[in-house]
């Protein structure tokens, strides 16, 4: 018998692995346990105008995704343990500097490192997570690894949900408190194993290679058409606002957003091991008509009851597309450019959900509703037409990655 067959923990769920869904968990419990209450710490308690909130969030995540091209590229060079490191203890810090701030510019710098971080760690992450995976497997290591990472999310709001309430409405101590998870994430780091011989010596040659344009023409297409959906899907802070819009309280808010994370941790290892089995396409089209009930059905809906029955099938949205994409971008990228890859794919789609935010804001102004209608009527189109034409921009031949599927 084995090592491998008397192990409890399947093969593709590795050592790396799962220090990392535990080092993803801390972080997402430290950042959605902020989330939710920073547009109210800035205007009602350091008294910045509504305007200044989705300044805030659209530099920070500018930051993030401009960072992700840039060092994604780096992480197919170098180590990526340090650059994984070096990214969460960013977002610590930014933590440190926002539940410091005595006026909204603070907020905004702390924001700005806490997402600069997140461009610095996502890509060689997503990358490490490859080195030596089962290529029939990726869907499964991206969906628990987004599982773990969103069950942080769901435990993240409700800690801040009942500290909330038991700080007496006292916001600050709720951001001092974030540190705590966010400086574990960054310890357990340590744990995290990596053969110095993953990395690529970095040569004149590698440079001139290391472009977008010399990446495979089918996986340029795949980051194009996942970008193009993207410019509709701008930030779920206008979706938490909308529930407000119907009524709902800052708590039912906060839990309508626990009911989303919950069905997105629930369903995102499901929805990539079926991804493993289906073509990656069809579960990410399946993804975009969830995507649509949520979008369409916040237009429509005028009770506040409906929030709890969208935003968790909105939840499926997630689940079915954020791994998957992952991993139908490994699938297509070569194993010495899993970084560069994930990095341009990471860093496009989150800038053009910069630019859906900035046109959705434009139309809030005058309608809440015709975004969401508006988002919800182009991701149906595009489930269609990824459902019909997808196989194209599927990986060549019989089999992702280098082996035949097992069991097929």
């Amino acid at each position: 018998m084995t090592a491998e067959s008397t192990s409890r923990w399947p093969a593709w769920l590795t050592p790396n692995l799962r220090v990392l869904c535990a080092v993803s968990f801390l972080a997402d419990t430290a950042s959605e346990l902020v989330y939710p209450v920073l547009p109210i710490f800035l205007t009602t308690v350091l008294g910045a105008p509504t305007a200044v909130v989705g300044g805030v969030e659209g530099a920070a995540e500018a930051t993030a995704a401009l960072t992700k091209i840039l060092v994604g590229r780096l992480g197919d060079r170098r180590r990526k343990r340090p650059l994984i490191a070096v990214g969460y203890a960013l977002a610590a810090l930014g933590k440190i500097i926002v539940a410091a701030a005595v006026a909204w510019p603070l907020v905004l710098a702390g924001r700005c490192v806490d997402r600069l971080g997140k461009g610095v760690r996502n890509a060689p992450r997503d990358a490490l997570l490859m080195v030596g995976a089962d290529p029939t497997r990726r869907g499964r290591i991206f969906g628990v690894h987004r599982a773990a990472d969103t069950a942080g999310a769901v435990v993240g709001p409700a800690l801040g949900l009942g500290l909330y309430e038991l700080l007496g409405h006292q916001i600050r101590p709720l951001l001092m408190i974030a540190v705590l998870p966010a400086f574990a994430a960054v310890a357990l780091v340590a744990a995290v194993r990596e053969n110095p011989a993953t990395a690529t010596t970095f040569t004149a040659e590698s440079a001139a290679a290391d472009t977008p344009a010399r990446l495979p023409a089918r996986l340029r297409t795949v980051i194009a058409v996942l970008t193009v959906f993207s410019l509709v899907n701008f930030p779920d802070s206008l979706l938490l606002l909308r529930a407000h819009q119907l009524g709902l309280s800052v708590a039912g808010v906060i839990a309508g957003y626990i009911a989303y994370n919950a069905a997105y941790a629930l369903l995102s290892y499901p929805a990539g091991a079926l991804s493993d089995s289906l073509p990656r396409h069809f579960v990410f089209a399946g993804g975009l008509v969830c995507f649509a009930v949520g979008y369409l059905g916040l237009g429509l809906a005028n009770s506040p009851t409906w929030v709890f029955v969208v935003l968790p099938v909105y939840g499926g949205f997630a689940a079915a597309t954020d791994g998957v994409g992952k991993a139908w971008i490994a699938d297509l990228a070569p194993a010495a450019r899993q970084s560069t890859a994930q990095g341009i794919y990471q860093g496009l789609t989150g800038a053009a959900v910069l630019v859906a935010g900035l046109w959705a804001g434009l139309f809030w102004q005058t309608d809440g509703r015709m975004p969401l209608l508006i988002s919800g009527g182009v991701a149906l189109a595009l489930a269609a037409v990824l459902a019909l034409t997808g196989s194209r921009l599927s990986p060549a031949g019989a089999a992702r990655g280098d082996i035949a599927p097992a069991g097929r």
